[in-house]
Protein backbone atom coordinates (compact mmCIF):
# COMPACT_ATOMS: atom_id res chain seq x y z
CA UNK A 1 0.00 0.00 0.00
CA UNK A 2 0.76 3.57 -0.65
CA UNK A 3 0.02 6.39 2.43
CA UNK A 4 1.34 10.15 3.00
CA UNK A 5 2.78 11.28 5.80
CA UNK A 6 1.70 15.03 6.62
CA UNK A 7 5.70 15.83 7.47
CA UNK A 8 7.56 12.98 5.21
CA UNK A 9 5.77 12.92 1.95
CA UNK A 10 4.66 9.58 0.41
CA UNK A 11 5.72 5.96 1.63
CA UNK A 12 4.96 2.37 0.84
CA UNK A 13 4.55 -1.26 2.43
CA UNK A 14 3.78 0.32 5.67
CA UNK A 15 1.31 1.54 8.06
CA UNK A 16 3.97 3.83 9.94
CA UNK A 17 5.99 6.56 8.31
CA UNK A 18 9.80 5.36 8.40
CA UNK A 19 10.58 9.04 9.57
CA UNK A 20 8.42 10.00 12.84
CA UNK A 21 6.44 6.53 13.34
CA UNK A 22 3.09 8.55 12.72
CA UNK A 23 0.37 6.47 10.63
CA UNK A 24 -0.40 8.12 7.56
CA UNK A 25 -3.27 9.06 5.21
CA UNK A 26 -4.30 5.95 2.66
CA UNK A 27 -3.88 6.66 -0.51
CA UNK A 28 -3.95 3.42 -2.36
CA UNK A 29 -3.89 -0.44 -1.83
CA UNK A 30 -1.33 -2.52 -3.04
CA UNK A 31 -3.36 -4.46 -5.61
CA UNK A 32 -4.25 -0.59 -7.00
CA UNK A 33 -0.43 0.18 -6.99
CA UNK A 34 0.78 -3.09 -8.66
CA UNK A 35 -2.08 -2.71 -11.14
CA UNK A 36 -1.47 0.93 -12.05
CA UNK A 37 2.23 0.30 -12.23
CA UNK A 38 1.31 -2.29 -14.94
CA UNK A 39 -0.82 -0.29 -17.08
CA UNK A 40 1.75 2.92 -16.52
CA UNK A 41 4.64 0.45 -17.91
CA UNK A 42 3.18 0.15 -20.70
CA UNK A 43 1.54 3.81 -21.70
CA UNK A 44 4.88 5.31 -20.58
CA UNK A 45 7.33 3.25 -22.02
CA UNK A 46 5.75 0.85 -24.99
CA UNK A 47 2.65 1.99 -26.62
CA UNK A 48 0.89 5.63 -25.56
CA UNK A 49 -1.08 4.86 -29.01
CA UNK A 50 -3.23 1.68 -27.39
CA UNK A 51 -4.99 4.54 -25.16
CA UNK A 52 -4.57 6.95 -27.72
CA UNK A 53 -2.24 8.75 -26.15
CA UNK A 54 0.58 11.90 -27.10
CA UNK A 55 3.74 11.70 -26.59
CA UNK A 56 6.30 14.39 -26.36
CA UNK A 57 9.63 13.63 -28.05
CA UNK A 58 11.52 13.90 -23.99
CA UNK A 59 8.64 10.85 -23.17
CA UNK A 60 6.13 13.09 -21.54
CA UNK A 61 2.44 12.80 -21.26
CA UNK A 62 0.11 14.68 -19.79
CA UNK A 63 -1.43 13.31 -16.01
CA UNK A 64 -4.84 13.98 -16.82
CA UNK A 65 -5.15 13.04 -20.11
CA UNK A 66 -3.74 9.72 -18.56
CA UNK A 67 -6.70 10.09 -15.80
CA UNK A 68 -9.12 10.61 -18.69
CA UNK A 69 -8.04 7.57 -20.91
CA UNK A 70 -7.60 5.24 -18.15
CA UNK A 71 -11.05 5.52 -16.89
CA UNK A 72 -12.37 5.84 -19.85
CA UNK A 73 -11.10 2.33 -20.68
CA UNK A 74 -12.24 1.18 -17.50
CA UNK A 75 -14.35 3.27 -14.81
CA UNK A 76 -15.03 0.51 -12.23
CA UNK A 77 -11.19 0.12 -11.67
CA UNK A 78 -9.95 3.28 -11.64
CA UNK A 79 -12.93 5.45 -10.74
CA UNK A 80 -10.61 6.90 -7.61
CA UNK A 81 -7.73 7.67 -9.64
CA UNK A 82 -6.26 11.79 -9.26
CA UNK A 83 -3.09 13.25 -10.24
CA UNK A 84 -1.13 12.83 -6.65
CA UNK A 85 -1.61 9.07 -6.99
CA UNK A 86 0.19 9.26 -9.53
CA UNK A 87 3.11 11.69 -7.43
CA UNK A 88 2.86 9.04 -5.05
CA UNK A 89 4.24 5.60 -7.43
CA UNK A 90 6.73 8.18 -8.86
CA UNK A 91 8.34 8.99 -5.55
CA UNK A 92 7.73 5.31 -3.38
CA UNK A 93 9.28 3.60 -6.57
CA UNK A 94 12.52 2.11 -5.22
CA UNK A 95 13.92 1.89 -8.59
CA UNK A 96 13.10 5.27 -9.72
CA UNK A 97 11.25 4.09 -12.68
CA UNK A 98 9.05 7.16 -12.85
CA UNK A 99 9.52 10.69 -13.38
CA UNK A 100 6.65 13.40 -12.17
CA UNK A 101 7.03 17.13 -13.37
CA UNK A 102 3.95 19.55 -12.78
CA UNK A 103 1.00 17.90 -14.91
CA UNK A 104 3.30 15.88 -17.41
CA UNK A 105 4.71 11.99 -16.07
CA UNK A 106 7.37 9.94 -17.86
CA UNK A 107 9.29 6.76 -17.97
CA UNK A 108 13.29 7.21 -16.99
CA UNK A 109 14.05 3.84 -18.46
CA UNK A 110 13.24 1.07 -20.54
CA UNK A 111 11.46 2.47 -23.59
CA UNK A 112 11.17 0.63 -26.20
CA UNK A 113 9.64 3.56 -28.29
CA UNK A 114 12.05 6.12 -29.49
CA UNK A 115 12.75 9.41 -27.35
CA UNK A 116 15.29 11.77 -27.18
CA UNK A 117 16.37 11.45 -23.35
CA UNK A 118 16.81 14.95 -21.61
CA UNK A 119 18.36 12.87 -18.50
CA UNK A 120 21.22 14.10 -16.48
CA UNK A 121 24.51 13.22 -18.04
CA UNK A 122 27.32 14.32 -14.95
CA UNK A 123 28.65 12.40 -12.22
CA UNK A 124 28.70 9.36 -14.21
CA UNK A 125 30.59 6.56 -12.03
CA UNK A 126 33.93 5.18 -13.49
CA UNK A 127 32.27 1.86 -13.97
CA UNK A 128 29.23 0.53 -14.75
CA UNK A 129 27.69 -3.29 -15.25
CA UNK A 130 25.70 -5.52 -17.49
CA UNK A 131 24.03 -9.07 -16.69
CA UNK A 132 24.39 -11.05 -19.82
CA UNK A 133 24.09 -15.47 -20.47
CA UNK A 134 27.13 -16.85 -19.54
CA UNK A 135 26.38 -17.95 -23.56
CA UNK A 136 26.06 -14.69 -25.11
CA UNK A 137 29.29 -13.39 -23.01
CA UNK A 138 32.19 -13.97 -25.97
CA UNK A 139 30.12 -12.60 -28.53
CA UNK A 140 29.55 -9.60 -26.57
CA UNK A 141 32.98 -9.46 -25.82
CA UNK A 142 33.87 -9.16 -29.59
CA UNK A 143 31.01 -7.52 -30.42
CA UNK A 144 30.03 -4.87 -27.65
CA UNK A 145 26.63 -3.95 -26.26
CA UNK A 146 23.61 -2.49 -28.15
CA UNK A 147 19.82 -2.15 -27.69
CA UNK A 148 17.89 -5.43 -27.26
CA UNK A 149 14.08 -4.80 -27.90
CA UNK A 150 14.59 -1.31 -26.13
CA UNK A 151 16.01 1.91 -27.26
CA UNK A 152 19.21 1.99 -25.33
CA UNK A 153 21.10 -0.07 -23.47
CA UNK A 154 20.70 -0.67 -19.88
CA UNK A 155 23.62 -0.51 -16.99
CA UNK A 156 23.19 -0.86 -13.81
CA UNK A 157 25.12 1.69 -11.11
CA UNK A 158 26.68 -1.77 -8.72
CA UNK A 159 27.42 -4.97 -9.29
CA UNK A 160 24.63 -6.34 -6.48
CA UNK A 161 22.14 -4.56 -9.32
CA UNK A 162 23.33 -6.15 -11.90
CA UNK A 163 23.59 -9.49 -10.45
CA UNK A 164 19.83 -9.51 -9.39
CA UNK A 165 18.88 -8.07 -12.72
CA UNK A 166 20.24 -10.69 -14.83
CA UNK A 167 19.37 -13.31 -11.63
CA UNK A 168 15.74 -12.16 -13.03
CA UNK A 169 16.60 -14.56 -16.17
CA UNK A 170 20.04 -16.57 -15.97
CA UNK A 171 20.60 -19.43 -12.49
CA UNK A 172 23.81 -17.78 -12.57
CA UNK A 173 24.14 -14.38 -15.09
CA UNK A 174 27.28 -13.78 -16.37
CA UNK A 175 28.44 -9.58 -15.14
CA UNK A 176 30.42 -7.43 -17.46
CA UNK A 177 32.32 -4.10 -16.11
CA UNK A 178 32.19 -1.28 -18.48
CA UNK A 179 34.77 1.07 -18.36
CA UNK A 180 32.59 4.11 -18.12
CA UNK A 181 35.46 6.75 -17.65
CA UNK A 182 37.12 6.07 -20.81
CA UNK A 183 33.99 5.98 -22.46
CA UNK A 184 32.92 9.47 -21.49
CA UNK A 185 36.30 10.52 -21.74
CA UNK A 186 35.98 9.69 -25.96
CA UNK A 187 32.78 11.62 -25.79
CA UNK A 188 30.82 9.12 -25.53
CA UNK A 189 27.44 9.82 -23.49
CA UNK A 190 25.97 8.09 -20.93
CA UNK A 191 22.64 9.20 -18.99
CA UNK A 192 21.01 8.81 -15.38
CA UNK A 193 17.77 7.13 -15.58
CA UNK A 194 16.70 5.48 -12.68
CA UNK A 195 18.25 5.03 -9.13
CA UNK A 196 20.19 2.54 -9.74
CA UNK A 197 19.81 2.21 -14.21
CA UNK A 198 21.93 4.25 -16.57
CA UNK A 199 21.62 4.39 -19.93
CA UNK A 200 23.76 4.40 -23.03
CA UNK A 201 23.40 4.22 -26.99
CA UNK A 202 25.68 1.42 -27.48
CA UNK A 203 29.10 -0.06 -25.50
CA UNK A 204 31.80 -0.75 -28.11
CA UNK A 205 33.77 -3.73 -26.71
CA UNK A 206 37.08 -1.96 -26.32
CA UNK A 207 35.38 -1.08 -22.98
CA UNK A 208 34.42 -4.09 -21.75
CA UNK A 209 35.56 -7.15 -19.07
CA UNK A 210 34.37 -9.45 -17.04
CA UNK A 211 33.62 -9.78 -13.71
CA UNK A 212 35.02 -13.02 -12.11
CA UNK A 213 32.54 -15.09 -10.49
CA UNK A 214 34.61 -15.24 -7.04
CA UNK A 215 34.45 -11.26 -7.17
CA UNK A 216 33.70 -10.66 -3.23
CA UNK A 217 30.75 -8.51 -4.23
CA UNK A 218 29.21 -10.59 -6.60
CA UNK A 219 29.58 -13.81 -4.35
CA UNK A 220 27.65 -11.53 -1.53
CA UNK A 221 25.24 -10.76 -4.41
CA UNK A 222 24.60 -14.75 -4.56
CA UNK A 223 24.06 -15.30 -0.52
CA UNK A 224 20.93 -14.76 -0.60
CA UNK A 225 20.13 -16.37 -4.24
CA UNK A 226 21.51 -20.03 -2.04
CA UNK A 227 19.02 -19.78 0.33
CA UNK A 228 16.40 -19.57 -1.82
CA UNK A 229 17.33 -22.80 -3.63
Amino acid sequence: MIRECSNHGYYADDHLCPACNSEGKFIMRTGERDSLGRRLALVLRHAPEKFDLEMDINGWIDVKDIIKKFKGSDERRYHWLRPHHFRAISETDKKGRYEVRGNMMRATYAHTVEIELDLPTDNIPDALYYPCSPDECDNLLELGLSPSGRSHVHLSANIRSAAEAGHVHHTLPTLLEVDTARMVAAGDTIWHAGVTVYLADNVPASYISVVPNDHPEYELARVHWDEEE
